[in-house]
């Protein structure tokens, strides 16, 4: 469930003038920002600019960190900061690790059994 929400938040269908009028900003500074990596919104086939929920919420979030006097080298400070603490959160698996999600998985899904649960008794 909450995947699918955020599939729905990330489905690029907002062209930059409904984004204008939703933010208030003007495509001037919608595409500096985006000029400035702070937001990457998708192209369609013609290279127009289409974005998502969570497109506009980053530049709602970038207005309100300019609204409180940030410029924009502390926002994308600020920006990486999250990023580097996200990739911490995220723990390297080990071989092992992998093996015993991968035996599990298989365990779960009836498809992986032992040779005595395939065969009875029998050792092989």
């Amino acid at each position: 469930m909450a995947r699918e929400k955020e599939l729905r938040r990330s489905l690029a269908v907002f062209p930059i003038g409904t984004v204008m009028k939703l933010t208030d900003l003007t495509a001037r500074q919608i595409r500096y920002y985006e000029d400035q990596g702070l937001i990457q919104p998708e192209r369609t086939a013609g290279n127009r600019r289409m974005y998502s929920l969570n497109d506009m919420d980053r530049l709602l979030e970038i207005k309100d960190f300019l609204n409180d006097g940030y410029n924009i080298a502390a926002i994308k400070h600020e920006y990486e900061k999250r990023k580097i603490r996200v990739q911490q959160k995220r723990v390297a698996l080990t071989d092992a690790d992998v093996r015993r999600i991968l035996h599990d998985e298989l365990l779960q899904q009836g498809r992986f059994t032992t040779p005595s649960q395939q065969f009875g008794n029998l050792r092989i």
